[in-house]
């Protein structure tokens, strides 16, 4: 990856509020906020629950499906 899209990508971090920037002389220090990923982290967690739920119900079926198939 290329120095512009190194910075265009931090560009786009900096103006979502995930990352700070400090700089110091020439060189820009780049930190992590992870704030905004946990708030979205706790938003998307009862949705992961149900998925969750819901393909573990889902690989049940297919394995009794497949040990059906499998008898002789």
């Amino acid at each position: 990856m290329g120095r512009s899209a190194v910075s265009e990508h931090l560009a786009v971090l900096r103006q979502a509020g995930l990352v700070h920037e400090t700089k110091s002389g020439r060189e820009r220090i780049y930190s992590l906020n992870a704030q905004p990923l946990a708030e979205l982290r706790n938003w998307l967690e009862p949705y992961e629950d149900y998925w969750r739920s819901r393909l573990g119900t889902l690989a049940a079926q297919l394995e009794e499906e497949e040990k059906w198939r499998s008898k002789p």
